[in-house]
């Protein structure tokens, strides 16, 4: 029952989530949250629908955005047709349309890609990635070219009788969709294909063995994934009213890589955590640094060397000593590892800020605030304390680390006897 109670409370979180930030006074939401908590929702659709074939059938896609662009653009297109009145189908029943477009597009991909694995399978879904958005650029009709294709979802045919004016009508939308495709997607994880695809993904050999056709089963996982990434992009389309050619190129693919990663591909729940943590760098950091990027590549590379599980893998490993009665050990030995991780991040910030600033900020005329106060990037004390701070936090966080590692062998030891 603790699973099911911790999905109900996030749900109910979400639902509330948008209320905490009311302007009472003014009576109205506070936009630029409601947009961010909205783009949380898709890339959770993305992410999970990613980690379909990555985390659990062991496909590296490079081309998973077409399938979300495609059902953005599809969307765009009916909603017009609605709109014009050549159509009459309600908002909420767009998306699934949407997830239809990308299931066919991955259907006639899927054919050919899933014939090969590993590299070659990758290489394959590269080709497919740049040939979309090269698509995209020169068939004007469908894509719109650069500009993309805009739309109107004012189109007064709702279920329920809203007219998604509004920001928030929009969300709950976004929400229904994410709650609905999460759980399909949980749920085929429990089916034979969702076993068979983890099978294929271990040992390939030993399924076809055993009479599977792992070829079939790479097949339908790749057309499933396509089917939700197309919902996705359909609410990516009800949000914005424009689609271009940036939905399905390949920096939205890495994105998806970056969320199912640093999340945690072993557990279903990690891409959420991953969507959620990349969503929130690149709409709040994005508006206090010019250099989030290199924040988003250093976190990668961190969690690919130190913990390829993901954030979910970090605290499912912490489930047996949970369940020891231990926990508590690792208290001290976290609280530790606070100050010298600090340090780190202070003096990273700092360098990273600084020569961001000293070759762009500087050319355009503007001074650098950091850490709530002016910072002079001509003058050397910031740049000694950013490069010591980095340093001593450094070799600091390394001593620590290394106790933290015995304390932490010494307990799952005990805990294995």
């Amino acid at each position: 029952m603790k699973p099911r109670l911790l999905i109900i409370a996030l749900v109910v979180v979400a639902i509330v989530l948008p209320w905490c930030f009311y302007d009472w006074v003014h009576h109205r939401h506070a936009g630029f949250l409601i947009s961010m908590f909205s783009q949380m929702g898709m890339m959770v659709i993305l992410a999970l629908s990613y980690n379909m074939l990555l985390g659990q059938a062991g496909l590296f896609s490079l081309c998973h955005a077409t399938f979300f662009g495609i059902g953005g653009y599809a969307t765009v297109h009916l909603l017009n047709a609605a709109g014009a009145g050549d159509l009459h189908l309600p908002m909420e029943v767009m998306p699934l349309l949407a997830g239809l477009t990308g299931l066919a597009l991955a259907i006639l991909f899927g054919s050919m890609a899933t014939k090969q694995r590993a590299t070659a399978f990758a290489m394959i879904t590269l080709g497919i990635g740049e040939l979309m958005a090269t698509a995209a650029l020169m068939f004007h009709h469908f894509f719109g070219g650069e500009g993309g294709v805009t739309t109107n979802r004012m189109i007064d045919n709702s279920l329920f009788g809203l007219t998604y004016a509004s920001g928030i009508q929009v969300y709950y939308l976004i929400l229904a969709w994410t709650v609905i495709a999460t759980g399909l997607m949980y749920f085929l994880t429990l089916t034979p294909l969702g076993r068979m695809a983890n099978a294929t993904r271990d040992n390939f050999e030993r399924a076809q063995f055993i009479g599977y056709d792992p070829r079939m089963v790479r097949f339908l996982q790749f057309a499933l994934s396509g089917f939700f990434a197309g919902i996705g992009g359909g609410l990516y389309a009800i949000t914005y009213e424009i689609v271009t050619f940036d939905a399905l190129a390949a920096p939205l693919s890495a994105n998806a890589l970056l969320m199912a990663y640093i999340g945690g591909t072993t557990v279903f729940g990690g891409p959420i955590l991953g969507a959620i943590l990349i969503t929130m760098l690149q709409s709040g950091v994005s508006l206090l640094s010019n250099s989030w990027l290199v924040y988003v590549g250093v976190l990668f590379i961190a969690m690919v060397i130190f913990a390829p599980t993901g954030l979910a893998g970090i605290i499912k490993a912490h489930g047996p000593i949970k369940q020891a009665g231990r926990l508590g050990y690792l208290m001290v030995p976290y609280l530790r590892l606070v100050v010298p991780s600090l340090g780190v991040a202070l003096g990273f910030v700092g360098l990273v800020e600084l020569m961001s600033f000293l070759t762009i900020g500087a050319a355009q005329g503007k001074k650098l605030a950091l850490f709530g106060g002016p910072i002079d990037v001509h003058a050397t004390l910031p740049w000694v304390i950013s490069a010591g701070s980095l340093l001593i936090g450094g070799v600091w966080l390394r001593f620590e680390a290394a106790r933290f590692h015995r304390v932490w062998e010494s307990l799952t030891t005990g805990i294995r006897r």
